[in-house]
């Protein structure tokens, strides 16, 4: 059956299996709650493991669960859902529920549920997650992807075949000389011990290296430890001019506190001054 065999909402939650009963009176005022509570139900049905937030209490939260279920249904069962109606919870928040029910009830339906043998009961044990074939349908994917691309490396090989096939005849119609062979192999086994002769040359080198490097590391730490402690008797030294530097330092302060003194006082003069000539030019004009 179709969406026309169930044109009505209520009709459609009954058959997937809503534990309440659901009137279309429930949406001639707006009910968020009833809303809030039907869409968690839908995406819990959808996938039992979706991580949605059932908090509505204030309005962010409401805006916040709407976005979330939009944005769920949008990106794994990609059904796009208006979230100002859905935010209305009236009737044209049950248009947009309807997109999600007759998914779910046709993908019900494409399992072999029939809607006179579906009860109630039998509705609430129906386990229904598209998320697996999803996967599914990734994997195979990637498997035609792999399927295809080996298919063009095998016809490509299987092209070669007929000149592959002449030398691999001649290979073998060709009578084994035991003198040819044993001076093959003589020169295989001196590139192996040209190879091996090479690697022992490598690490006698890489020994030496390292006997070098630890030579140099000791010959450092010498130097670092010699130079800590002539930091240390330097720091211990006092210079020789240190007591005529805090004495001149001692005078220099004492300057410096005798010409803050003067310079405010110099300042307070000036002031006053300015004071007096404003005064005479006022009494003047």
């Amino acid at each position: 059956p179709t969406l026309a065999a169930f044109p009505d909402f209520t009709e459609l939650m009954r058959a997937l299996g809503y534990p309440r009963l659901i009137s279309m009176e429930n949406f001639h005022t707006p009910n968020f709650m009833l809303v809030s509570e039907v869409l968690l139900w839908l995406v819990k049905r959808y996938e039992p493991q979706a991580d949605i937030p059932a908090d509505v209490e204030t309005e962010q939260d409401r805006v916040f669960f709407i976005k979330a279920v939009a944005q769920f249904m949008a990106t794994k069962a990609h059904i796009k859902l208006n979230t100002k109606k859905l935010y209305q919870a009236d009737g044209y928040a049950v248009k947009e529920l309807l997109k999600v029910t007759s998914m779910l009830y046709g993908a019900m339906n494409s399992k072999g549920v029939e809607r006179a043998d579906v009860s109630e009961e039998d509705s609430s044990k129906f386990k229904f997650d598209l998320g697996s074939k999803i996967a599914d349908l990734k994997a195979a994917r990637q498997l035609a992807s792999e399927i295809a691309s080996n298919g063009a490396s095998l016809n490509y090989l299987l092209g070669k075949e007929v000149e592959l096939r002449e030398a691999r005849t001649e290979s073998i119609a060709r009578p084994l000389e035991i003198n040819e062979a044993e001076k093959v192999m003589k020169i295989a086994i001196d590139c192996v011990r040209e190879e091996v002769q090479k690697t022992k040359e490598m690490l006698n080198n890489v020994a030496l290296d390292e006997a070098n490097l630890e030579a140099k590391i000791e010959k450092r730490k010498l130097e670092l430890e010699r130079s800590q402690k002539r930091l240390q008797t330097l720091q211990s030294v006092r210079p020789a001019f240190m007591d005529e530097y805090e004495k001149v330092e001692e005078q220099l302060q004492k300057q410096y506190s005798s010409y803050l003194e003067k310079f405010r006082n110099l300042t307070y003069m000036e002031q006053l001054l300015e004071d007096h000539r404003r005064t005479e030019q006022e009494m003047f004009e």
